[in-house]
Protein backbone atom coordinates (compact mmCIF):
# COMPACT_ATOMS: atom_id res chain seq x y z
CA UNK A 1 0.00 0.00 0.00
CA UNK A 2 1.22 3.61 -0.76
CA UNK A 3 1.40 5.73 2.43
CA UNK A 4 -0.67 8.96 2.04
CA UNK A 5 2.21 11.14 2.61
CA UNK A 6 3.65 9.38 -0.53
CA UNK A 7 0.53 10.60 -2.64
CA UNK A 8 0.94 13.65 -1.31
CA UNK A 9 4.37 14.51 -2.12
CA UNK A 10 3.76 12.81 -5.67
CA UNK A 11 0.94 15.07 -6.14
CA UNK A 12 2.88 18.58 -5.06
CA UNK A 13 3.98 19.96 -8.43
CA UNK A 14 1.91 21.10 -10.86
CA UNK A 15 2.93 19.69 -14.16
CA UNK A 16 2.55 15.99 -12.71
CA UNK A 17 -0.87 16.91 -11.15
CA UNK A 18 -1.32 17.92 -14.82
CA UNK A 19 -0.34 14.79 -16.12
CA UNK A 20 -1.94 12.44 -13.77
CA UNK A 21 -4.99 14.38 -14.56
CA UNK A 22 -4.27 13.36 -18.24
CA UNK A 23 -3.69 9.81 -17.09
CA UNK A 24 -6.62 8.66 -15.26
CA UNK A 25 -8.98 9.55 -18.13
CA UNK A 26 -6.48 6.99 -21.06
CA UNK A 27 -7.78 3.09 -20.55
CA UNK A 28 -4.09 2.29 -22.37
CA UNK A 29 -1.15 3.52 -22.32
CA UNK A 30 -0.65 6.75 -24.02
CA UNK A 31 2.56 8.08 -25.35
CA UNK A 32 4.38 10.72 -23.84
CA UNK A 33 3.93 13.20 -26.54
CA UNK A 34 0.12 13.23 -25.83
CA UNK A 35 0.53 13.66 -22.08
CA UNK A 36 2.94 16.68 -23.15
CA UNK A 37 0.40 18.13 -25.24
CA UNK A 38 -2.38 17.91 -22.59
CA UNK A 39 -0.05 19.46 -19.76
CA UNK A 40 0.80 21.90 -21.82
CA UNK A 41 -2.61 22.51 -23.20
CA UNK A 42 -3.70 22.98 -19.19
CA UNK A 43 -0.97 25.35 -18.22
CA UNK A 44 -2.55 28.55 -17.42
CA UNK A 45 -0.15 30.78 -19.23
CA UNK A 46 1.06 28.19 -21.60
CA UNK A 47 4.72 29.16 -21.40
CA UNK A 48 6.32 26.13 -22.44
CA UNK A 49 5.66 24.42 -25.92
CA UNK A 50 4.88 20.54 -25.54
CA UNK A 51 8.39 19.67 -26.78
CA UNK A 52 9.82 21.16 -23.71
CA UNK A 53 6.87 19.69 -21.47
CA UNK A 54 8.02 16.70 -22.79
CA UNK A 55 11.68 17.07 -21.68
CA UNK A 56 9.93 18.06 -18.04
CA UNK A 57 8.43 14.73 -17.74
CA UNK A 58 10.57 12.56 -19.28
CA UNK A 59 13.44 14.10 -17.02
CA UNK A 60 11.61 14.99 -13.75
CA UNK A 61 8.09 14.33 -13.03
CA UNK A 62 7.83 10.52 -14.99
CA UNK A 63 10.77 9.10 -13.30
CA UNK A 64 9.59 10.40 -10.28
CA UNK A 65 6.33 9.12 -10.88
CA UNK A 66 7.39 5.63 -11.92
CA UNK A 67 8.60 5.01 -8.09
CA UNK A 68 5.08 4.16 -7.56
CA UNK A 69 3.61 0.55 -9.04
CA UNK A 70 1.15 1.60 -10.48
CA UNK A 71 2.34 4.31 -12.41
CA UNK A 72 4.60 2.62 -15.36
CA UNK A 73 6.49 5.01 -17.66
CA UNK A 74 8.21 2.88 -20.20
CA UNK A 75 10.85 5.41 -21.50
CA UNK A 76 12.14 3.49 -24.40
CA UNK A 77 8.62 3.07 -26.20
CA UNK A 78 8.29 6.89 -24.82
CA UNK A 79 4.79 5.47 -23.46
CA UNK A 80 3.01 6.00 -19.96
CA UNK A 81 0.03 3.95 -18.33
CA UNK A 82 -1.61 4.93 -14.98
CA UNK A 83 -3.19 1.14 -13.67
CA UNK A 84 -4.58 -0.05 -10.85
CA UNK A 85 -4.24 3.17 -8.60
CA UNK A 86 -5.22 3.00 -4.67
CA UNK A 87 -8.42 4.34 -3.96
CA UNK A 88 -6.76 6.93 -1.48
CA UNK A 89 -4.58 8.01 -4.60
CA UNK A 90 -7.68 8.34 -6.47
CA UNK A 91 -9.54 10.28 -3.89
CA UNK A 92 -7.32 12.20 -3.69
CA UNK A 93 -6.68 13.63 -7.51
CA UNK A 94 -10.37 13.90 -7.83
CA UNK A 95 -9.73 16.23 -4.84
CA UNK A 96 -6.92 18.02 -6.45
CA UNK A 97 -8.66 18.18 -9.83
CA UNK A 98 -11.29 19.84 -8.20
CA UNK A 99 -10.05 22.33 -6.12
CA UNK A 100 -7.53 23.68 -8.90
CA UNK A 101 -9.73 23.42 -12.20
CA UNK A 102 -12.82 25.66 -10.63
CA UNK A 103 -16.24 25.58 -12.73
Amino acid sequence: MVAVDAVLKLLSAQRRRYALYFLEEQSEPVPIEDVAEAVAAMEAAGEDAPGDVKVSLHHNHLQKADEYEFIQYDSEKGVVELMDSPPHFELLLTVANVLEQPE
